[in-house]
């Protein structure tokens, strides 16, 4: 659920590197907590309660709660400071990326990683520049200054001077020139024209295409697309009072709108609906969709097989789709107070359903459906931030008062006041702590009672009898290759 890693967190680093590692689990809390796990290829270890952490295993983890986090997967270093204000990550083939909440991007490919080495700057929202081998894709803007971005918020090229009063933008042929923007607007380009006097009238063409006018925008408008067809679409509206779209098989009337209105499909599926005082009362019937809805007390839809249901919004919603062989059943009351998902393999019907549940902030619960379990106590964060890794794994251990995980071959271990109390039971072995005042022990060959985590004790070993020790801090565990008695 949730190389080693060249990290700037040096005194982290440092940290852990010169803890101990005695066994499975070595409990000094709330100094540290280590824990081994070699049949699930995982070495963690936590300190100072859950403010740091380190997880070896197929990601590497490394971090001070909820600070900073240094990440290592598949090639890839990434390290957050502050997160989300800074966030470094460099790939194995060179490629760095800098961010600053989203506001300062700073970006750079090395000639190896593709055809010419490439540096990208976003000051957003007052400069933009790339750099690189190809001059034809260079650009520098200073907003609201002067400068042209090309390949950049879906047009082919933007350039400006002195923001608002001149922004010229291209796009597959079509140049838009506003001076200023937005009031005048000239269009042309290759087979397009047009002219813009926002917000009074304006029209803009493109031969065999559309036909787009306005007047007083928004109230008066006509629009007119896929020229080329038999029956192209025609939007008409004088608003508030009515507006009317219609086109192949299908017409769409309002009146005082939004409030009254109908629509009625006869292709490529038949579909009628009715609409008073929208968006409260809306009834549809067709091949393809049902609309039921009496807001706030009661409504239901189905549409291309996606099935939603609401009761006294926004107390209860219930949802079920499909989507990549996959079954998915979601409630939520209250948004998000009560929140459970659930997924069914459609190829494996019979196979059993993964599931997460969240009763906000008190847990949060997950299964896979393949032997994999986890429960928290105290979880406020996961509800909303459900594919956040990030967030969830600088956050969200700080309020794990409670944590229960469950593996496929039966294994388990809870831990309560971050790992201050931890019970551990395996295939083959067991094992408690209670922080380093007490531990047990136990598995086929030796039982193990422990004070001090080892100062003193006592043991009992597969030929019987007990045996008191003093000092006994490197313990060793017995063969686990011999199976646990019942």
């Amino acid at each position: 659920m949730f190389s080693r890693v060249p990290v700037r967190l040096t005194f982290i680093s440092l940290f852990l590197a010169f803890a101990p590692a005695w066994g499975d689990e070595e409990n000094l809390w709330p100094v540290y907590v280590q824990r081994k796990d070699p049949a699930h290829g995982v070495d963690s270890l936590q300190a100072l309660g859950p403010l740091l952490f380190s997880h070896n295993g197929p990601k590497e983890q490394k971090g001070i709660r909820p600070l900073a986090l240094s990440k290592f997967a598949d090639g890839t270093l990434e390290e957050n400071f502050l997160y989300p204000f800074f966030t470094w990550q460099r790939q194995s083939d060179g490629f760095q990326t800098f961010s600053f909440f989203q506001l300062v991007n700073l970006s750079s490919h090395p000639a190896s990683s593709r055809e010419v080495a490439e540096t990208r700057l976003d000051v957003w929202p007052f400069y933009f520049s790339r750099q690189s081998g190809d001059p034809a894709a260079n650009y520098h803007a200073l907003f609201p200054f002067g400068g042209t971005l090309k390949n950049r918020f879906g047009r082919d090229q933007i350039q400006f001077t002195l923001f608002p009063c001149y922004l010229r933008t291209m796009k597959s042929g079509r140049r838009i020139a506003n001076a200023p923007w937005p009031f005048l607007r000239f269009i042309g380009g290759e087979g397009y024209q047009g002219f813009e006097f926002w917000p009074l009238f304006g029209r803009s063409r493109h031969a065999g295409d559309y036909d787009h006018q306005f007047w007083i925008w928004p109230l008066g408008y006509k629009s007119v697309d896929n020229l080329s067809e038999p029956v192209p679409d025609v939007k008409v509206g004088a608003l508030p009072f009515y507006s009317r779209d219609t086109g192949p098989g299908y017409i769409r009337e309002n009146y005082a709108w939004p409030l009254f209105g109908y629509t009625h499909v006869t292709a490529p599926y038949h579909y009628d609906e009715r609409r008073y005082l929208w968006p409260l009362l809306v009834q549809g019937r067709g091949d393809a969709r049902l609309v039921n809805r009496w807001a706030p007390f009661y409504s239901h839809s189905i549409l291309k097989g996606a099935e939603k249901t609401w009761v006294l919004w926004p107390l209860f919603r219930h949802q079920r789709w499909e989507a990549d062989g996959v079954a998915q059943e979601k409630t939520a009351v209250l948004f998000f107070v009560w929140w459970k998902l659930e997924q069914h393999s459609l190829a494996h019907p019979a196979s059993a359903p993964a599931q997460k549940t969240h009763l906000w902030p008190l847990f949060s619960a997950w299964d896979n459906g393949a032997g994999s379990r986890q429960f928290q106590f105290l979880s406020p964060m996961e509800v909303f931030f459900p594919q956040n890794e990030t967030i969830r794994t600088l956050w969200s251990p700080l309020f794990a008062v409670y944590r229960y995980d469950h593996q496929p071959d039966n294994s388990t271990r809870h831990s309560l006041l971050w790992d201050a109390v931890t019970w551990r039971r395996g295939p083959a072995d067991s094992e408690f702590h209670l922080g380093p005042l007490f531990s047990v022990h136990t598995n086929a060959n030796q039982k193990r009672f422990a004070l001090g985590n080892g100062l003193l004790g006592w043991q009992r070993g597969a030929e019987g009898g007990w045996r008191f020790f003093l000092f006994d801090l490197q313990r060793k565990r017995a063969n686990k290759a011999v199976p646990a008695t019942p």
